[in-house]
């Protein structure tokens, strides 16, 4: 499906609810699956979500979680300590081109028993469940964060707990820390010290627990874009957020300062304000948030302000290379685009053309990232239904905020 976005003028004063971010969501089902007096409120309503639901409740042997890498990861370690589970875990074609390597060596290295079926080091998967005796284990903590959390989740519940040594620069840290914190919530006893995080077994025979996830700030960082290209005093209100949050992108609140938008926080309730925009260029290391760059790099095109973006290493390897596909889609737009393994850069931007047709190569961030570009011009977003990854209501909030939509 290709929706063209008209040129539109946002309107202000705007009320919307966003559903529960995906990352927290997806915690805390593989938690309750292993815990189960824990009690969810505001679960995402993505694809990948819903994906990790079915699979946690399926009695299928073979498990496809089509596009879902957070899935794929955290089921991996989920079933690998999960006695007497035997499956097959496979993806789509962009899933079994995904690496999976780091993670599958650190569970084989405690015990797990787990088979590549086709190439080695990529899904699919043959995992047999068993009681993972040993306790310690090693592995590279700078390509994916998810790597690590798929660990942390299982650690409360293995027979001795789980030291996990982290090699390298962390990557996303705050994910990381959003897992440390759930697993404090259920009073699963932790230590992170010097790269090594400790995980204590949990043997508390009473847990009830209600978790109140928060609404994601991924999916809110497309309405900061479309602020900052509106014009002076457009505001608009987002629910459900929390100034003290646990999702690392709530640093959107800092870094769109610099492209004129004030976030002013009100109970459970964020009010997003355009401001003046005075910076001619900025440089941002989002190595803890690389889901924003592709709002970024367009944000500052739309503003005509140069980008340098850096710590992107991890774009390579999501629904498609990021790097190379905000490079091909940019350009048509009229500016060329430098990208290395770990950044992106353009300068002096031209004027945008009009009425392109932005390729989303399967991925949500691309598809959502580019409409508020259509505060400034006529677009057309090809695959728009990709964004049901993450936002299915993506296309009609933004018909509530004022984006004239053309549908099929």
């Amino acid at each position: 499906m290709s929706l063209l976005l008209q040129k539109s003028s946002i309107l202000s004063g705007v009320d919307l609810s966003i559903s529960g971010s995906k990352s927290e969501s997806n915690r805390l089902l593989i938690l309750k699956e292993l815990y189960p007096n824990i009690d969810i409120v505001n679960l995402s309503s993505s694809d990948d979500t819903s994906v990790l639901i079915e699979a946690l409740s399926t009695q299928s042997a073979t498990i496809d979680i089509h596009h879902a890498g957070t899935a794929m990861r955290f089921l991996t370690a989920f079933f690998a300590s999960s006695k007497s589970k035997e499956i097959i875990l496979t993806g789509s074609n962009r899933m079994q081109d995904r690496p999976i390597e780091i993670l599958v060596d650190a569970l084989k290295s405690i015990g797990a028993d787990i088979e590549y079926l086709d190439k080695t080091g990529y899904p699919p998967l043959k995992i047999k469940g068993k009681e993972l005796q040993i306790s310690k284990v090693s592995l590279d903590s700078n390509v994916s964060s998810q790597y690590v959390t798929a660990l942390l989740l299982i650690g409360g519940s293995l027979k001795n707990g789980l030291e996990i040594n982290l090699k390298g620069e962390i990557t996303s840290k705050p994910y990381l820390l959003m897992t440390l914190s759930l697993l404090n919530e259920i009073d699963i006893n932790y230590t992170f010290k010097n790269n090594i995080i400790k995980i204590d077994k949990f043997n508390s025979t009473y847990l009830n627990k209600t978790f109140q996830v928060e609404s994601d700030w991924s999916s809110a960082s497309y309405y900061y874009s479309f602020i900052a290209l509106s014009k002076i005093n457009t505001e608009i209100t987002l629910n459900t957020f929390k100034k003290s949050s646990l999702q690392g992108d709530s640093i959107l609140s800092k870094l769109f300062v610099d492209f004129g938008v004030e976030t002013v926080f009100i109970d459970n309730s964020i009010i997003l304000k355009k401001t003046n925009t005075s910076i001619s260029s900025v440089n941002f290391d989002l190595v803890s948030s690389p889901d924003l760059a592709q709002t970024i790099a367009v944000t500052c095109l739309g503003l005509k302000v140069g980008c340098v973006l850096t710590g992107l290493k991890t774009l390579l390897i999501k629904e498609t290379n990021r790097l190379l596909a905000l490079k091909n889609e940019i350009k048509k737009l009229g500016t060329e685009v430098t990208i290395t393994d770990d950044s992106l850069s353009f300068f002096l931007p031209n004027k945008i053309i009009d009425n392109v047709s932005i390729d989303t190569y399967q991925d949500h961030r691309m598809a959502m990232s580019f409409a508020p570009l259509s505060v400034l011009t006529n677009i057309s977003i090809n695959d728009a239904d990709v964004v049901s990854k993450s936002y299915p209501k993506f296309w009609n909030d933004l018909e509530k905020i004022g984006v004239k939509i053309n549908k099929p």
